[in-house]
């Protein structure tokens, strides 16, 4: 939707101004976002298909949830509301903060905050947003993104680098 607004930050993440959706892309203005990683039982990580339909990454595999801050909104409330909108997951609060990575252009000029979460499923996909799912061993994650680093989006490929090298890994 290119007419969504979104804060417009500064170095800082504070906020400094709105602009449409449209223009925060074409102008790599900074702004906020949410990735959420959803483990299982397990140990394996969900992670989605990106719709062929988005305007940023589109076909390439990224967190198991993710989305940008509306106006006004808190990074906690948009990652229940981004994991309810494209997986279908109900959550009371936010999952647990894993890292904050500051903006730059692997984020595509997004303040992202990185959340943790476990559940096993199923998930109803939101069809505009996501082509598909699956789950996946960390290991294969690993070894698919060092084979074919292009199959993934590029925020999340940091946002994976960051979490193994963390060692958080599951």
């Amino acid at each position: 939707m290119p007419d969504e607004i979104f804060d417009v930050v500064n170095e800082h993440d504070q906020v400094i101004g709105q602009q449409t959706r449209k223009e925060v892309h074409r102008q790599s203005l900074r702004h906020r976002a949410i990735h959420v990683l959803v483990f299982n039982e397990r140990g394996q990580i969900f992670l989605q298909k990106r719709s062929m339909q988005k305007d940023t990454a589109a076909g390439k595999w990224d967190s198991s949830s993710s989305g940008h801050l509306d106006t006004g909104e808190q990074y906690d409330q948009c990652a229940i509301r981004e994991l309810r909108e494209e997986i279908g997951l109900v959550i009371a609060q936010a999952p647990e903060r894993l890292f904050k990575i500051s903006a730059r252009p692997e984020t595509g000029f997004e303040f992202c905050w990185v959340y943790l979460c476990h559940h096993e499923g199923p998930f109803v996909l939101h069809p505009e947003e996501i082509e598909s799912g699956d789950w996946f061993t960390p290991e294969a994650v690993t070894r698919w993104m060092n084979e074919k680093p292009d199959d993934f989006a590029s925020a999340f490929a940091l946002i994976w680098q960051m979490y193994i090298a963390s060692g958080n890994a599951e």
